[in-house]
C-alpha cells in the first residue's frame, strides 16, 4: 500500500485526523518538502507521536530513482508532502506510475494554496484561470511565461493565481516584492501593458497560519510592502464580480476607489 497523505498548508498540526491515523500504521514514512515547505512548525513533532521510521528524499530520490515505488512493492508505506499530495506535477506522476505497477494506493488529501488563496481573498474558485509561477532567475534564466500566463487569463477576465519559486535547500523563498519586480522588468521589455505600475495585484501571505497576510493594491504601492516571513503567493485579479470587489476591499485592505468600476 501506498499512502499520499497532505501535511495541509502551514504547520504539521494540519495534517487531517485520517491522515495521521495513515501514519501510525505504517512500515515506513517518506517525505519531501522541495516542492513546498511546512514553515509554522517542525515534521519531527509530528514523527515523534507516531514511532514509524522517517526518511526525507530529495529531488532525484522522487524523480529519478523512485525509492518511495520500490519500498511500497512490498511495504505499507506514506509518502507526505506539504500542502495537497496530487498539486505537483512530480507527485501526480508518481501516483500514475504507482497505479501502473498494480501498487495498491489511498490518496489522503490535506489543505491546498489552490483553495486557501481564493477564500482568503473573498474570489471566487471557479473564476481563476491558469496559475504560473515566477523562478529565480538566473545567468541566461529569465522565462517570460508568468507574464504570458496573466496576460492569457487577463484577455478572458480570469484572475491568476501566481506561485512564488522557492528552493528549501538553500532556505531561499521568493517574497511578493521579489515576484512583482521581475514582473515589472518584463513589462519593461515587452510593453504590452499587462503588469504596469497600475496594475491591481493582491499578496498573501502565511497562508494557513492563525495570522495570514492578504494586502491589495497597485503594483507601485504594493512593491515596497512589508509582507513578513514566507510563505507568499500572489494574485492578479482579472474581471471582478461587485461580490468580489467588495471582498478584496474588506479582506485585502485595498483601497475602493481601485474597484470603483466593479461595484
Amino acid at each position: 500500500m501506498l499512502y499520499f497523505i497532505g501535511l495541509g498548508l502551514f504547520s504539521e498540526d494540519d495534517i487531517s485526523f485520517k491522515g495521521f491515523n495513515a501514519l501510525k500504521n505504517v512500515d515506513c514514512i517518506y517525505a519531501e518538502f522541495y516542492t513546498a515547505k511546512l514553515m509554522g512548525g517542525n515534521i519531527d513533532n509530528l514523527i515523534s507521536k507516531v514511532d514509524v521510521p522517517f526518511v526525507t528524499l530529495k529531488r532525484e530520490d522522487v524523480e529519478d530513482r523512485n525509492v518511495v515505488l520500490e519500498e511500497a512493492l512490498t511495504k505499507d508505506v506514506a509518502f507526505v508532502v506539504a500542502g495537497d499530495p496530487l498539486m505537483a506535477t512530480t507527485h501526480t506522476e508518481l501516483y500514475v506510475e504507482a497505479v501502473s505497477k498494480g501498487i495498491e494506493t489511498r490518496i489522503i488529501h490535506g489543505s491546498s494554496i489552490f483553495s486557501a488563496a481564493p477564500g482568503l481573498t473573498g474570489l471566487q474558485a471557479y473564476k481563476f484561470g491558469k496559475t504560473t509561477t515566477v523562478p529565480f532567475p538566473d545567468e541566461n534564466f529569465f522565462p517570460h511565461s508568468p507574464y504570458d500566463v496573466i496576460k492569457a487569463n487577463k484577455n478572458i477576465g480570469l484572475h491568476t493565481l501566481v506561485l512564488l519559486d522557492i528552493q528549501a535547500h538553500k532556505d531561499r523563498f521568493m517574497t511578493i516584492n521579489q515576484a512583482l519586480d521581475y514582473l515589472v522588468k518584463v513589462e519593461s521589455e515587452r510593453k504590452e501593458e499587462v503588469f504596469t505600475d497600475d496594475t491591481i495585484v493582491v499578496g498573501l501571505a502565511r497562508a494557513g497560519s492563525d495570522k495570514p497576510l492578504v494586502k491589495g493594491g497597485i503594483v507601485k504601492e504594493v512593491a515596497n510592502y512589508d509582507f513578513g516571513g514566507p510563505l507568499h503567493c500572489l494574485i492578479v485579479p482579472g474581471d471582478l464580480h461587485f461580490v468580489e470587489a467588495e471582498a478584496l476591499i474588506v479582506l485585502s485592505d485595498i483601497s475602493k476607489d481601485l474597484l470603483e468600476e466593479f461595484l
